[in-house]
């Protein structure tokens, strides 16, 4: 695999429907032997396996967020009393509320 956007990510920045600045994006550990990704099919949240998320099924959330030098950016999180399968990826998501709403923004192994 490799670090990339999610298709659909793209075009709802393209779209002005994510803003870095004022929306908000949750991460994800993810274990890959439970969730192998699809960049051009894959949309929401629930797109992942609830067995691949490990530590929380929703994530940590991002705070600070920044666009330094035109990378985003955010405070760096932690995430307390991880344990399970081995953490091969991390997943960034915006948090609507819903996961069937929440669009997959990047996928970093």
């Amino acid at each position: 695999m490799a670090n990339t956007l999610y298709d659909n990510a793209r075009k709802l920045f393209l779209e002005a429907s994510i803003n870095w600045l004022s929306d908000s994006f949750k991460v994800l550990l993810i274990d890959t032997g439970s969730y192998t990704p699809s960049f051009s099919t894959h949309l929401h949240l629930s797109d992942v396996p609830e067995a691949a998320r490990i530590g929380t099924t929703t994530g940590i959330a991002l705070t600070g967020p920044a666009t330094t030098g035109g990378a985003a950016d955010a405070n760096d999180i932690t995430f307390p009393s991880v344990s399970g399968p081995s953490i091969e990826a991390i997943v960034l998501y915006k948090d609507t509320g819903t996961p069937g709403t929440s669009p997959l923004i990047a996928y970093m192994d």
